[in-house]
């Protein structure tokens, strides 16, 4: 994240260089830096003369240098991106190399390989770091997710309160390109200065405020049974919008906060190693007081039992309510 937002700093602050090669397995990072490159670069009247995108499958590194060598003609810098470099035989990373090493100063070239690292050994690489900007990239853990919602949503001019940056975090998870839709979306659709609520995600991106997994995992943490068996039935209905597999991954997760709560010498850390807002902290500290440590082991095993389940590797002919009715009772006689 670090180098991500040193990387677009410096964008944002016109600071080019001549190459960027933009790889890893978070494409959003990836898109973000492309994005801005474009918005930096690139305007209408000069998109047709000094702007050229080529695609993996079906560029020709011949014609990338060709091009990448040609002087604008309207705008300070020829641009040329490459999208999906990955698809590129090895082959041809030589001979980009080669131009990398001697690049047209008025030209910027962007390589985006995507789904892998790129391989750190290879001559285009090291050249790269030479010459230009490397970014190699990777998804978010889990802890770090809610603490990018927010800042992405202040980045957007939007003030999201905690309870709907959790909201979105549970439903949509790591899918940061996902989430940075759904905020631009609600930055249309509210009202400007207005603080978006639980409200606001289940008017605008069809969460239920009530009937959701993080909702679940509270009832669990609180020992309210009735209302955690009228979620899982309100999820067993919507099996599209509630997979089962994302509910499980979701009170794994939970029951794994529980856990490093428990062995948490300095509770002023717990916002941080958790991964969470402080405004809930409180919720877990109250769960985490309810269960021991033997129990909160018990509960993920038997999470992960259910999981077993509903791949058919544990278990026969059994539904996605009756796995969750079954593991929401073991969860209560703990």
């Amino acid at each position: 994240m670090q180098a991500f937002n040193t990387l677009l700093s410096k964008i944002k602050q016109e600071q080019f260089s001549p190459f960027y090669l933009l790889s890893g397995t978070e494409s959003y990072f990836i898109d973000a830096i492309t994005n801005a490159l474009m918005d930096q670069l690139v305007n209408e009247q000069s998109r047709d003369f000094d702007f050229t995108l080529f695609y993996g499958k079906e560029a020709i590194p011949a014609e990338i240098i060709e091009t990448a060598k040609r002087y604008p003609m309207i705008a300070p810098y020829n641009v040329v991106i490459v999208k999906e470099a990955q698809f590129m035989p090895p082959s041809s990373w030589d001979d980009l190399a080669a131009y990398v090493e001697n690049p047209t100063s008025q030209s910027i070239v962007v390589f985006c390989f995507k789904h892998k690292a790129f391989d750190k050994r290879k001559k285009l690489y090291k050249a790269a770091e030479r010459v230009g900007e490397v970014l190699t990239v990777k998804p978010l853990y889990d802890n770090q997710i809610s603490k990018w919602i927010s800042d992405e949503a202040k980045s957007l001019n939007i003030d999201l309160s905690p309870a709907a940056a959790t909201m979105l975090s549970e439903y949509i998870g790591a899918n940061l390109s996902a989430l940075h839709n759904e905020l631009v979306k609600l930055q249309l659709v509210v009202k400007n200065g207005e603080t978006i609520t639980p409200d606001h995600i289940e008017t605008h991106v069809g969460i239920s405020k009530e009937f959701n997994s993080f909702e679940l995992q509270k009832a669990i943490g609180l020992g309210q049974f009735s209302k955690a068996f009228q979620i899982i039935q309100y999820l067993n209905r919507n099996p599209k919008n509630h997979p089962l597999v994302l509910t499980l991954a979701t009170l794994h997760n939970y029951f794994q906060k529980l856990l490093l709560l428990k062995g948490l010498s300095n509770p002023a850390e717990a916002p941080k190693v958790l991964g969470v807002n402080p405004f809930f902290v409180k919720e877990y500290q109250s769960a985490a007081a309810r269960f021991s440590m033997k129990q909160i082991t018990q509960a993920m095993r038997s999470i992960l039992d259910a999981d077993l389940k509903s791949k058919g590797i544990k278990g026969v002919n059994t539904t996605p309510q009756q796995i969750m009715e079954e593991l929401l009772l073991k969860l209560f006689t703990l």
